[in-house]
């Protein structure tokens, strides 16, 4: 049984909601970028999303562009985000998905970033440009060991998400509006609607909200619905502020246990 799997039927035997907090690797530098994943560890944080840096990342606002720009500039690439991960397995089993755009992956090479991958200790990989009729070359011929995550808009109809589940694992990440992460203007009815038809269709898989949540009570309106909830540019929103702050991984640990408490 997968980390991800044991830790979503861990929470649900709870009464409990994931916290997944999404930050980029290796921003704003390698070493402070480790000790805030260990502080978000501790503090509540129950699945890790760890972003690859990458140069045009699309689907992603300026928080967390400005993120990868910073991380890049850092010197951190694919094999330092693996590095990281090793790193975080020494003092955590939290599961660490990657977050990452396909060009990335592409040039690292879909065989060796699978094996990569799982040496390395994480759990998933979630590529937000690549959708199931062009994901082969990554999924088809891999083995179990890497939960592939798959992205659902609001906008997509009943038979397509059906067809997304039917090639996912490890969870559906729901986008909770159109736009790009970062963005204001949550509708929490509007994300629950969708919800209850992705539930429908996804072979029992949890369904994890992101996009809009910077908030506790974010967060807890969305849990109220979701297995999980998706938190990325408030972090990063709070790592940008503290860039020269010696204290930026304890106060991104506090903001994660505030999370996780309106949550409970």
């Amino acid at each position: 049984m997968s980390r991800i799997k044991e830790t979503f039927d861990s929470l649900r035997s709870r009464g409990e909601k994931a916290l997944v907090g999404f930050i980029t690797a290796g921003d704003p530098g390698f070493d402070v970028s480790l000790e805030i994943t260990r502080q978000m560890c501790r503090s509540g944080v129950d699945l890790l999303e760890l972003g690859v840096p990458f140069s045009d990342p699309t689907a992603d606002g300026p928080v967390i562009q400005r993120s990868s720009a910073r991380a890049i500039g850092a010197g951190m690439n694919m094999g330092g985000v693996m590095e990281m991960v090793r790193r975080i397995r020494e003092f955590s089993q939290v599961p660490i998905v990657l977050f990452s755009y396909y060009n990335p992956i592409l040039a690292h090479g879909a065989e060796k970033f699978y094996a990569d991958a799982t040496s390395a200790g994480a759990d998933g990989v979630l590529v937000v440009d690549l959708p199931p009729e062009e994901s082969d070359e990554l999924t088809g011929s891999r083995g179990d060991d890497l939960d592939f995550i798959r992205l659902v808009a609001p906008t997509t109809p009943p038979d397509r998400m059906a067809r997304i589940a039917s090639v996912a694992s490890g969870f559906i990440y729901l986008v909770s509006m159109t736009g790009i992460t970062g963005s204001g203007g949550l509708n929490s009815e509007d994300a629950a609607k969708v919800a209850g038809e992705l539930k429908k269709t996804c072979n029992g898989l949890p369904v994890c909200v992101g996009f809009g949540i910077s908030t506790p009570e974010d967060a807890a309106k969305v849990s109220r619905f979701a297995d999980g909830v998706v938190v990325g540019s408030a972090f990063e929103r709070l790592i940008e502020s503290g860039l020269h702050d010696k204290n930026i991984a304890e106060r991104v640990g506090e903001f994660a246990a505030g999370l996780k408490r309106a949550m409970r």
